[in-house]
C-alpha cells in the first residue's frame, strides 16, 4: 500500500476568512504531501509495514525498527494529524450533540472549554498541535510536539490545531492568538460529534 495525500471535502477558500485560501493551498499540497512522500519513502524496504494504516504504525511506535522509528514519527504523524485536522474544519457548524453535553458537563461551559484549549494553544512552545482527547472515558485538552500524535499515548483524538507556523504565518504572521481565536469558527461539530459518538 502506498499512502495518498486524502482529497479535501472542501475547496481550498472555503474557511475564508478564518483560514486563507492560499494557506490551506500550500499546505495541504505542499506540507502535507511532504509528509506522506516521506513516509512511504521510509516505509519502502518494510515490505510487512507498507500495507498497514498510518494510524496503526503511529499507536505502535515502539515495535518498529530503529532504522525507520523517527522517520514514521515524524513523517507518519504528519500524516495523520494532518488527515484528521482536514476532517474536523468547516465553517458554521453549530455546536450541539453529545459531546456538547460533555464539554459543558466537564468545562462548566463552552466559553469556559474554550478558554482552556485556547490556553492551551497559545502556551504551546514551538511547533506542535493543541488537542481535545478522550482519555479512558474522560475529556482532556493535551499539548503535542512536532508532529506526535495522542494516538501514541492510546488517547482518542477529537479536536485538533496545528501550531506550526506554516499553518497561520501568511495570514496572522506571528499572532497566534488571533488565529486560536479564528478557529472556533471553523470546527465541524457535526464530525467531532460523529466521532465522539464512534
Amino acid at each position: 500500500m502506498t499512502h495518498i495525500l486524502p482529497k479535501l471535502a472542501y475547496s481550498y477558500d472555503a474557511l475564508e476568512p478564518h483560514i486563507d485560501e492560499q494557506t490551506m493551498k500550500i499546505h495541504h499540497t505542499k506540507h502535507h504531501q511532504a509528509y506522506v512522500d516521506k513516509l512511504n519513502k521510509a516505509l519502502e524496504n518494510h515490505i510487512d509495514l507498507k500495507n498497514k494504516p498510518a494510524e496503526e504504525l503511529i499507536k505502535n511506535l515502539d515495535s518498529l525498527p530503529k532504522e525507520i522509528k523517527i522517520a514514521v514519527r515524524n513523517n507518519g504523524g504528519g500524516h495523520v494529524n494532518h488527515t484528521f485536522f482536514w476532517q474536523i474544519l468547516k465553517k458554521d457548524t453549530e455546536f450541539k450533540g453529545e459531546i456538547a453535553e460533555e464539554i459543558k458537563k466537564e468545562f462548566g461551559s463552552f466559553e469556559k472549554f474554550k478558554e482552556e484549549f485556547a490556553k492551551g494553544a497559545i502556551t504551546l512552545f514551538g511547533s506542535g498541535w493543541a488537542w481535545l482527547v478522550l482519555d479512558n472515558g474522560k475529556l482532556e485538552i493535551i499539548q503535542t510536539p512536532n508532529q506526535d500524535s495522542p494516538l501514541t499515548q492510546g488517547k482518542i483524538p477529537l479536536i485538533t490545531l496545528d501550531l506550526w507556523e506554516h499553518a497561520y504565518w501568511k495570514k496572522y504572521i506571528n499572532r497566534r492568538n488571533e488565529y486560536v481565536d479564528a478557529f472556533f469558527n471553523v470546527i465541524n461539530w457535526e464530525k467531532v460529534n460523529q466521532i465522539y459518538n464512534k
